[in-house]
């Protein structure tokens, strides 16, 4: 019986999405990348209407006088969006860092293995050969 209880749809509300969320889907709109039934259906929002209305309420479109001027934005509307940028800045650069620590730790545990193949099978695996531009330069050194 629970299987069948999580399974079921639960219908989403305006509380659900965020501000940013909301502008995000504006701008893709606005910058022609998505339609408005098309953005609903990706980022999954109950009805086209709904992104309609976030279009009227957030868009650079002027309803009224059908003319695309950008609209005033009030000092409110400007913190509020200065600060969900700065969270989601926030969140992508922890999960760069997150990428830089392990990819680090990728690259000490390949030139270990090299070292390790390298000793047991007594095979050199890395270059030691000298870039081409340094052989043509001592070349180059050599003549003069």
């Amino acid at each position: 019986m629970k299987e069948d209880n999580e399974r079921e749809y639960v219908k989403r509300t305006q509380r659900d999405y965020s501000y940013a969320f909301k502008l995000s889907v504006v701008k893709e709109i606005e910058n022609g990348e998505l339609g408005i039934k098309a953005a609903a259906r990706k980022y999954g929002i109950q009805s086209h209407s709904t992104v309609t209305n976030w279009l009227r309420k957030f868009g650079s479109f002027d309803w009224v006088n059908k003319s695309t001027m950008q609209m005033p934005k009030s000092k409110d509307q400007r913190l509020l969006e200065l600060e969900q940028k700065v969270l989601l800045l926030e969140k992508q650069k922890k999960e760069l860092e997150k990428r830089v620590e392990t990819s680090d730790k990728k690259v000490i545990f390949f030139d270990m293995m090299i070292d390790i193949a390298e000793e047991e099978f007594k095979i050199p695996i890395r270059k030691k050969s000298l870039p081409e531009q340094l052989i043509a330069s001592k070349s180059s050194k050599k003549k003069a």
